[in-house]
């Protein structure tokens, strides 16, 4: 499904002459092509998984905002906007996006669920939290709600 997007959202960027959206969804494609490689070198025949996809932009997103920061260190302003035009153009194929309160009650449910008591299970809450939310929210500050809940 999410292949597919890219390629509509690729003829519909070049038919606007959406310079941005093309070069974007162009990284985005390669990439994809990229990590398809990589998954059948590890015995994945069919590439990399559909579910695998959202973690994938989700790098992408993540790689984008340590260059805006080094990018706003050496005060290239033109290249920032750049990166942030290109993660607004990859947000487009992730799902809604938790916002700080709804990750901080999917941490404490997610704690709750799975019966969590202390920082020893840090590990185990992240990887629950990351497989019930794939690609719905950002795990540093999930990382941060679950260290303050599990540490009160």
């Amino acid at each position: 499904m999410l292949r597919q997007r890219f390629a509509d959202a690729l003829k519909e960027a070049m038919k606007a002459r959406d310079l941005l959206t093309v070069s974007t969804v162009r990284l985005i494609i390669a990439k994809l092509k990229e990590q398809d490689i990589d998954a059948r070198g590890k015995g994945k025949q069919d590439g990399l998984a559909e579910s695998e996809i959202p973690q994938m932009l989700q790098s992408m997103i993540k790689q984008r905002r340590e260059s805006i920061a080094l990018y706003e260190q050496g005060g290239r302003a033109d290249l920032v906007a750049k990166e942030q035009g290109e993660i607004v153009v990859i947000e487009r194929f992730l799902p809604k996006q938790l916002s700080d309160a709804e990750i901080e009650a999917a941490a404490r449910d997610t704690i709750a669920a799975i019966g969590a008591q202390g920082m020893k299970d840090m590990g185990r809450t992240m990887a629950a939290l990351k497989k019930r939310y794939t690609g719905q929210m950002d795990a540093a500050k999930a990382s941060q709600a679950v260290k303050r809940l599990l540490a009160s």
